[in-house]
């Protein structure tokens, strides 16, 4: 055991604990162990019994609202383990400052963050708050709604069923986000050529509703990601990039991001790939794995994705993942996600159906399409077997057409056809 986000050790009872007590009960919880050194050494404390007494003294003079913790005497009663969850009542201030975890140290919150806790602790999501706009005009709206569930009027009380309006506080934070101007952030798209020197294109959609952000964004990859071939009498459209799964991509970071920072959602347009990124992590309540899998699915602005589900446009039960996963399961590379504390990456890659390649071809593939040229010497360190066998690999993937060899001798380099 070592400490992490979710786990301290301390040698000895100062009160610098507390501030991982206000951090734990902030956020996710964790555990303190008292008696035990940075290196997760059994030091022992002289009186452990008295310790458990102080401790508690100290969490509950000092952490206000009260923590919701647990201590137990172990190792014969030569150390303590503190055991503090999350807490209902954010936020849990240590001398009137809130703390958060950051990797294995604590510090202290900076003001959007604690704003954001005390939201969370009176149950008041951002989406939720009054727009500080309120001459607001919804002709996006009301037009979508009236192509996707055919009503007939649309009036304040359609708003007021979509959780948008309110009589005493008026228009609220969703509302403000889907009316057709306002002053939130929105998609910044970038097209870029060989390399991120050479801009082919730069689109900027902000201020209108995200429900035109998501048309034009649609738009957008529509130039370059799909065009028409004549076999015979027909004309076939082709997608290099399944749009199914641009378009879940680009509902899911509106539907999920922070709204409260001035950071748009960022597109990185590549040959070979797209790259969206959105501002802040998981919401609360989720990890990772979850996400990913589609287990779970914890709606930050359960507002907005109820406009989304009602359009069509999304299932409200957070599929998206597994949808988009599902589009490239006959592609030789697959979608990527990544996620860290204050943003989510999903990167689709150009869909490429190589049925016959190999477990192994695969993985020589994957390397190969996220690269330029590349030597065997190159490729090796990436792939679980040595030089012989990707050299063999390489050469039945030449045979097959799939991989073509430039150069010659020491100069000798692959790259996918």
């Amino acid at each position: 055991m070592q400490e992490s986000r979710t786990i301290e050790f301390k040698e000895k009872i100062t009160n610098s604990f507390l501030k991982t007590v206000s951090a734990f009960s902030n956020y996710d919880g964790g555990e303190i162990f008292f008696g035990i050194d940075d290196n997760g050494n059994i030091k022992g404390l002289s009186d452990a019994k008295q310790a458990c007494l102080d401790i508690e003294n100290k969490i509950n003079d000092s952490i206000t609202p009260q923590p919701d913790y647990m201590l137990e005497l172990q190792n014969n009663d030569r150390t303590i383990k503190l055991t503090v969850k999350s807490g209902l009542q954010k936020p849990y201030l240590y001398r009137s400052k809130a703390y958060k975890r950051n990797d294995t140290a604590t510090i202290e919150v900076d003001v959007l963050e604690l704003s954001r806790l005390i939201l969370e602790g009176k149950n008041i999501k951002f989406e939720e708050l009054p727009c500080k706009e309120q001459a607001l005009t919804f002709d996006i709206l009301c037009q979508k709604l009236k192509e996707s569930i055919q009503i007939e009027t649309f009036n304040q009380d359609t708003l007021k069923t979509l959780n948008l309006y309110s009589n005493t506080t008026g228009y609220n934070n969703a509302a403000g986000i889907l009316a057709d101007k306002n002053h939130f952030p929105g998609i910044d798209i970038v097209k870029f050529g060989e390399n991120i020197s050479v801009i082919h294109k730069r689109a900027t959609f902000d201020h209108i509703s995200i429900l035109a952000v998501y048309e034009k964004a649609s738009e957008v990859f529509r130039d370059y990601y799909q065009y028409e071939e004549i076999k015979g009498t027909d004309r076939q459209r082709v997608e290099k990039i399944p749009e199914a799964a641009f378009r879940e991509a680009i509902a899911n970071a509106l539907i999920h991001r922070v709204w409260d920072v001035e950071s748009q959602i960022k597109v990185s347009m590549f040959d070979d790939r797209i790259e969206i990124v959105s501002p802040g992590g998981l919401p609360a309540g989720i990890t990772a794995d979850e996400y990913l899998s589609g287990k779970l699915s914890v709606l930050r602005n359960p507002n907005i994705a109820n406009v989304f589900y009602r359009l069509g446009i999304v299932e409200i039960f957070g599929t998206g993942i597994i949808r988009i996963k599902q589009l490239y399961e006959d592609g030789s590379r697959q979608p990527e996600f990544e996620v860290s504390e204050n943003a989510i990456k999903i990167v689709l890659p150009v869909l490429e159906k190589n049925s016959d390649l190999t477990e192994d071809e695969r993985r020589i593939y994957k390397h190969l399409s996220r690269t330029m040229l590349k030597s065997i010497s190159e490729i090796v360190p990436y792939v679980p077997f040595g030089k012989s066998k990707t050299t063999q690999l390489l050469k039945e993937m030449v045979e097959k057409g799939i991989v073509k060899i430039e150069g010659r001798g020491r100069g000798t380099k692959y790259v996918i056809k």
